[in-house]
């Protein structure tokens, strides 16, 4: 039988047990709507309140800040056009490697009239904040850039941006999705004024996510309907979802820092067993700034979606870069953006560990690789000459 190992953790994570058990009951008896007055529906409310409760002290931020959405993309896009839609007009500061969701929402803005500078970042994906503070203007109304890349696993430097942009009193957009959970995210200490987060990469349900707004930051809501969410985001909660996404929180708040560690020495062995036994490996990302958990290998004159197919039919999953643009046959914006050159960028294969990972699964995948990677250049005209 083939062994199954799943390194696709920054795509998605299977759902905790304990979450599990805790949403059983809100897709059973604890039916109601969670905006009835009834004893019903107030059953499902203390279920979506608790949750709230939970993720607020884990922020260490106010309850009332905490606004639930569909998805990472649903909360980077209220906050990024909601602030654009509270203002009517602007300027807008982004880097080249967010995630899409932030992207092509700033590209939207942009045909709206809006301006948008797109930050360049170092050959290890870093943002530099005094380039920040070069294209804000006295018309900039939002910065935005990720907590840490999905791809590559680099770290910005958040709270050094952040005093750039509270200086200026500009708000500050954060994608937290990457970091939420795996690593502390200091919201008042980083000058956060939004901050994007989701449930699936945490070992919760999928479609439940969050965005934490700061008392006083001016967003508009972009989803009309009733007065859910404060006004800011109209809709029936996702009561079960949320519940879970609380529950997901709980957990990580106990075991993030052992994970951390546990992670970081398992990423390390699997960089190191692959570079000790193929040639021509790079690896993509900051060598110290970088997600516990997250390994972007470069492997020179190979189609990384070549090794992920023979990995596949070895029962071990990995990316060819993000989840959400798999199957695009150009090179990877955010390795791009960081000058990797072609040759090694269309073999980029991201590895994103998780709990369920283990030494001996991490080994499995080297001896894996090395034979697959030998092949597929021996096939290679271009790895022949």
């Amino acid at each position: 039988m083939t062994r199954r190992v799943y390194l696709d953790h920054n795509a998605s994570t299977p759902v905790h047990p304990e979450v599990i058990e805790a949403m059983l009951p809100y897709l059973g008896e604890r039916y109601g709507n969670p905006s009835s007055i009834h004893a019903f529906g107030q059953e499902a409310r203390d279920g979506l309140e608790t949750a709230r409760e939970r993720i607020a002290r884990f922020l260490r931020v106010g309850k009332d800040e905490i606004v639930f959405t569909s998805g990472g993309t649903e909360s980077d896009n209220l906050a990024v056009k909601g602030v654009a839609a509270a203002r009517g007009s602007g300027h807008i500061v982004t880097s080249r490697i967010e995630h899409h969701a932030v992207l092509r929402t700033c590209q939207t803005l942009e045909r709206q009239g809006f301006a948008v500078t797109y930050l360049p970042v170092d050959e290890h994906g870093l943002v530099d904040p005094d380039d920040v503070r070069r294209a804000i203007r006295p018309d900039t109304i939002l910065v935005t850039v990720m907590h840490a890349n999905s791809e590559v696993g680099t770290i910005e430097p958040i709270e050094e941006i952040g005093r750039v942009v509270r200086e200026r009193g500009i708000p500050f957009h954060v994608d937290g999705v990457q970091t939420f959970g795996k690593v502390p995210v200091d919201v008042e200490g980083s000058g956060i004024d939004l901050l994007s987060f989701s449930s699936h990469k945490i070992y919760g349900p999928k479609g439940v996510a969050g965005l934490y707004v700061r008392k006083g930051t001016k967003m508009a809501a972009i989803q009309h309907g009733g007065e859910h969410e404060r006004r800011r985001r109209a809709g029936t909660e996702n009561v079960p979802g949320i519940v879970g996404l609380g529950k997901a929180v709980e957990v990580r708040g106990r075991e993030m820092t052992a994970e951390a560690a546990r992670l970081t020495a398992l990423r390390d062995r699997l960089t190191e067993g692959v570079r000790a036994r193929v040639p021509e490996v790079r690896v993509n990302g900051h060598p110290a700034r970088r997600l516990p958990g997250t390994a972007n290998l470069g492997f020179r004159h190979v189609e990384s979606e070549s090794i992920v197919l023979g990995l596949d039919l070895k029962g071990v999953a990995v990316s060819a870069g993000s989840a959400c643009t798999s199957g695009n046959v150009e090179p990877s914006h955010v390795l791009v953006a960081m000058g990797v050159p072609l040759d090694w960028a269309m073999g980029a294969v991201r590895c994103s560990l998780g709990r369920s990972t283990t030494a001996e699964d991490v080994d499995y995948v080297i001896e894996c690789v090395e034979p697959i990677v030998r092949k597929l250049r021996a096939a290679s005209p271009v790895a022949a000459v």
